[in-house]
């Protein structure tokens, strides 16, 4: 019994020392992947990396992980420069917040240079500001002696966004910003704004000029990874987006 006890202390002891040796091996091994992700993408700040599934060193034996979580608080974006289609004045880079993805299978080299996942899905968020840059410009000629520009986006319930449309209309400026229901969708690697409703100016318009001033659209590309834009929805501080991807690059 005594050799029992004894084999069984070891056992716990060696357990406890593998767990130990586990977790700070991960931990390592996070901060370094952190480190070639921010210098890989070029990020401002650090992003957070965690590795799950455990044990790790097993997982480091074979070659691959099971799952690794990446996030990003403030990511810029590449854009192309489409903005609403009367002015194409969008920004070159666009802020997304709160960028997360999970990166699954992920296998990487020998000498861990380069790592890539199998799959990977994630969500992150335009806010309404951001996306206002797409809109935004001079005020536009709709009609002779009309002029209007979207001057304000935000939550308008139920997955819609309220566009507000500032109007001139023979020298006189509306008391107050038109709103307009307007639908969000993806379209490939851009995201599209369209009204539902035209807003009433209070002068008879053809729809395809009031439509230079109310949809809009922003294409978003350079994301981390090659990963890209899958799915979009208004929310209440702005666009939740959703992204996915295959033969994602981790790092290298």
């Amino acid at each position: 019994m005594r050799a029992l006890r004894i084999l069984l202390i070891v056992t716990v002891i060696l357990g406890g020392l593998f767990v130990i040796a586990d977790r700070v091996a991960v931990g390592f091994a996070e901060d370094e992947a952190a480190d070639r992700l921010k210098a890989n993408e070029g990020l401002a700040s650090t992003p957070d990396v965690s590795i799950k599934g455990f044990p790790f060193l097993t997982q480091v034996v074979g070659g691959e992980l099971d799952e690794v979580e990446v996030g990003i608080k403030n990511y810029e974006a590449d854009t192309s420069g489409t903005g609403g289609a009367s002015t194409g004045t969008a920004p070159d880079k666009i802020r997304i917040d709160n960028l997360t993805a999970q990166m699954r299978g992920v296998a990487f080299s020998g000498d861990y240079s380069s790592a890539k996942a199998a799959s990977a899905t994630g969500t992150a968020t335009i806010s309404y500001t951001e996306l206002l840059k797409a809109a935004k410009a001079e005020p536009v000629d709709v009609a002779s002696g009309v002029t209007a520009q979207v001057v304000g986006l935000s939550d308008g319930g139920n997955g819609k966004i309220k566009v507000e449309v500032e109007a001139t209309v023979l020298g006189t400026k509306l008391p107050r910003p038109v709103s307009v229901l307007s639908s969000v969708s993806v379209k490939g690697d851009t995201v599209e704004v369209q009204a539902d409703s035209l807003p009433n100016l209070g002068v008879q318009l053809a729809e395809d000029r009031v439509r230079l001033i109310t949809d809009f659209q922003q294409k978003i590309d350079g994301l981390p990874g090659g990963i890209k834009l899958d799915k979009v929805e208004a929310a209440e501080n702005g666009v939740d987006i959703g992204v996915k991807g295959s033969d994602v690059n981790l790092v290298g």
